[in-house]
């Protein structure tokens, strides 16, 4: 079932008859592997144990391992993420935030993906 084409940070998007745009696939994964990662524990009302708040851990010191661990059994929860080949996730502090780069295996086609964002 198709979601809404919904990336964080920007709107809706109308498709060419003007309707709603939908994404499905392999761009529905992407969607979802980044929504779950910037979604605050405890602020989905529906499931209240979804999100890992990545944003949350930006301010202080960072862990770089720990947040990649953290990030690695969140991205494990998308039924659209592989387990094999293992993901490949880098944090990297950059000035008043991380930079966070994963690479995994769509679950479905076998392609690499690449999901890259910063958290300020």
């Amino acid at each position: 079932m198709p979601d809404l084409s919904l990336m964080i940070g920007s709107d809706l998007s109308v498709g060419p008859t003007g309707d709603l745009l939908l994404v499905d696939g392999t761009q529905r994964g992407v969607q979802r592997v980044l929504r779950r990662l910037l979604t605050v524990a405890g602020t989905y009302i529906q499931n209240l144990g979804y999100g890992a708040g990545v944003q949350l851990r930006v301010g202080g010191l960072i862990d770089a391992d720990e947040l990649s661990a953290l990030i690695r059994s969140q991205i494990f929860r998308e039924a659209s993420v592989a387990r094999d080949p293992d993901p490949v996730i880098v944090v990297t502090p950059i000035l008043n935030g991380v930079h966070v780069r994963i690479i995994y295996a769509d679950a479905a086609t076998g392609r690499q993906q690449t999901l890259s964002f910063e958290v300020p």
